[in-house]
């Protein structure tokens, strides 16, 4: 397959407002969730200032961001737009690198977080963070890689530094939608994962679900604007990928594992006490789908799933049952 040239390359650090640089920054980590929590305690091991907002805690968001260098956000998707509004209107460093580590779609614009800050904050450097991390192993100082994806280099390479260690390896990259994508829609395939497992279909089902899963996040990441199909068979694609589709820490996973059990989806939430993002995305990225006329047939069925319109096995045979084609193609 031909290399494609990025849309968005990396600007000259030569002219950066972010030269190298060994001082100790400082960083706001938006959410105090497990992601947050992590991500916060990998800074401060590198000897950096960290401060954690959170809606539910004291301190106040314009003091958290008041002389950062980097803010970073960890929160759900849900509360996303509105945190970028706040932040809008609290008025942010002009020198202030904005980092998003959340995998979700906006359900009102569907847009991703990303697009969210680079539209509201178009003269500051915008990050994505994304990659196969889970929290709780990062926490209990397993060893873990990520992407860490900006259009602006030397933005990117100061953030790296910021959470790189022996623990924690920080890969660049030019692609931020790219890699935001593929993080994103690889939560509605640990759903149908989940599914498969929750039902004992097998390792050989298992493996065809996921191999047939990655073109289809191939071809929607490359529709919606990615700029690079390497992207996504690297960490943030079918690294993140094979991560939540294999490990029961994955929510996203224990979602579709509850409801081939027989659960409610609102039972399987509730025990979880926290956010699967796939569930919304999955319901926005059919949206985007029936609006671009775009074809995601497992995507499809997990949706359909999720609002009850069909059973776990009924998903699986509409899968089994479709028009036989060649393996390389549209669908």
């Amino acid at each position: 397959m031909p290399v494609s040239v990025p849309t968005t390359p990396y600007l000259d650090p030569a002219v950066s407002r972010y030269p190298p640089s060994n001082r100790v920054l400082r960083l706001t980590v938006l959410g105090a969730g497990a992601w947050g929590s992590a991500l916060a305690g990998l800074a401060r091991l590198n000897g950096h200032t960290v401060q954690v907002w959170s809606r539910r805690g004291d301190l106040e968001l314009a003091e958290a961001i008041a002389e950062s260098d980097v803010i970073l956000s960890a929160i759900s998707m849900k509360g996303v737009a509105s945190v970028v509004q706040q932040l809008h209107q609290l008025g942010i460093p002009s020198e202030s690198i904005l980092v998003t580590a959340t995998k979700g779609l906006d359900p009102q614009t569907t847009q991703t977080p990303s697009q969210l800050l680079s539209q509201t904050f178009p003269t500051h450097a915008v990050a994505v963070l994304s990659g196969p991390n889970l929290s709780q192993e990062i926490e209990h100082g397993l060893p873990a890689a990520t992407v860490l994806a900006s259009t602006d280099r030397s933005a990117a390479l100061r953030v790296q530094r910021l959470l790189a260690s022996d623990q924690f390896r920080v890969y660049t990259s030019a692609d931020p939608l790219g890699a935001e994508l593929g993080g994103a829609l690889k939560n509605v395939v640990a759903i149908a994962v989940g599914v498969c497992d929750g039902l004992s279909l097998g390792t050989n089902a298992k493996s065809a679900l996921i191999t047939r899963a990655l073109p289809e996040v191939i071809r929607i990441g490359m529709r919606l604007g990615a700029a690079e199909v390497e992207t996504f068979y690297g960490l943030s694609g079918l690294g993140d990928m094979l991560a939540t589709c294999s490990s029961r820490l994955s929510r996203n996973y224990r979602v579709g594992y509850g409801l081939a059990q027989g659960k409610s989806l609102p039972q399987i939430l509730a025990e979880l006490g926290s956010t699967a993002e796939g569930v919304n995305t999955a319901h926005v990225l059919m949206e985007i789908a029936d609006r671009e006329g775009m074809a995601a047939p497992i995507s499809r069925e997990v949706e359909r799933l999720l609002q009850g319109q069909i059973t776990p096995k009924q998903a699986v045979e509409a899968l089994m049952e479709r028009d036989l084609k060649p393996e390389a193609g549209d669908s």
